[in-house]
């Protein structure tokens, strides 16, 4: 009878150990897994971030989707339009006006998708370019950028001309033109600006382009 005593009393002892063994091994487990987690959260975020950009402006023309706009701009020196500063981007005009020809950076915002690879229209369609080789708006981050030619500035408008931005396309940033820096000398680039066939049309009309 004692013996049969100590042997529940032993099992039921070795039974509670059991369970808090596996407690403690069942805690464990769940604070690696939430380090584990966390760890690959941060991971990730180190190597793919989210980049979150305001515009300082916006362009004002008389191109849209509808009219077309010219291929660059800077081919039809004739276009004219404004770029509207907001109010807080104000005092970073200052000086602005000394040059005259600017770059602007701008969001292709009429853009709906990219492609990866690119057969521009009047190219010579002896290569299937890839995207970063072309000009195309097509792009994962449609960032657009124009050398332009600033007339004047008035309360924060921008008289510019040689434009080639849809009416109501966000600015993202402006910074002057530099020659000695921004044109550098390159035969091999200008055999193959020949090649993407820039040069041979110069008004897009058709709006499909964008899309």
């Amino acid at each position: 009878m004692n013996k049969c005593c100590i042997k529940n009393n032993f099992t039921e002892k070795t039974w509670v150990a059991v369970k808090r063994i596996a407690a403690i091994c069942l805690i464990i487990f769940i604070i690696c897994l939430i380090i584990f987690i966390n760890s690959n959260k941060m991971n990730s975020q180190d190597t793919v971030q989210q980049i979150i950009y305001t515009p300082i402006g916006i362009f004002h023309t008389s191109y849209t989707p509808q009219t077309g706009a010219p291929r660059q701009g800077i081919l039809m020196p004739e276009t004219k339009g404004t770029i509207e500063i907001f109010q807080q981007y104000h005092s970073a005009l200052n000086t602005l006006s000394f040059f005259e020809y600017i770059i602007v950076l701008f969001h292709f915002s009429e853009v709906e998708r990219w492609e990866p690879t690119v057969n521009p229209p009047a190219s010579s369609h002896e290569h299937n370019f890839g995207l970063f080789a072309t000009r195309s708006p097509k792009r994962p981050n449609p960032i657009g950028l124009s050398i332009i030619k600033l007339e004047k500035i008035e309360n924060g408008i921008l008289y510019v001309s040689g434009i080639d931005a849809f009416d109501g396309t966000p600015v993202l940033d402006i910074k002057p033109y530099l020659p000695s820096v921004d044109c550098p000398k390159s035969i091999q680039n200008e055999f193959m600006e020949e090649v993407l066939g820039h040069h041979d049309e110069d008004f897009i009309s058709d709006s499909t382009f964008f899309k």
